[in-house]
């Protein structure tokens, strides 16, 4: 089973405790022999999911939206990514060069086209720019990847 991730980045402390919370839930329903998790491995639930998927046991594909993605990512979160994509089994790239929303989108039409199921860590609302969480999730539903909307009850951005 490969599942891909999208969402939101930026959440509050609470709102982050919560949606790891989800995420290992969902985890936890995979057999681990047989999960792969496909991320960007962004900042916030990309690179959750990934950490969860592996401390699972399963395996991890990265993809890279752009040549200068990873300089596009907070600074803090450089070694977290570097860590994680050395620990990728396979790494899938758009061969683009800028970090921007096309390159975005253009990396999780790539991950949508790679998984058998999409968890969305979405609120629901419309994307705040082309390649958002929404964008991703219509997309998957434009393919036919089924996608699992995980947001905690009352949470906000």
């Amino acid at each position: 089973m490969r599942v891909g991730i999208t969402g939101h980045r930026g959440l509050s402390a609470d709102v982050e405790r919560d949606v790891r919370a989800l995420l290992e839930q969902a985890v936890r329903t995979y057999d681990p022999a047989d999960l792969t998790a496909v991320s960007c491995i962004a900042d916030g639930p990309d690179t959750w999911l990934a950490e969860a998927v592996l401390a699972h046991g399963g395996r991890l594909e990265v993809v890279v939206p752009a040549a200068e993605y990873r300089q596009g990512l907070p600074g803090w979160h450089h070694a977290t990514y570097d860590r994680l994509k050395r620990q990728a089994t396979d790494v899938h790239e758009t061969g683009l060069t800028a970090s921007d929303s096309a390159a975005h989108m253009a990396g999780s039409e790539v991950l949508v086209g790679v998984v058998d199921e999409l968890l969305a860590v979405w609120d629901r609302k419309p994307a705040r720019g082309h390649g958002g969480t929404a964008d991703v999730v219509a997309y998957a539903e434009r393919t036919g990847i089924p996608v699992r909307v995980l947001w905690p009850e009352g949470a906000t951005r």
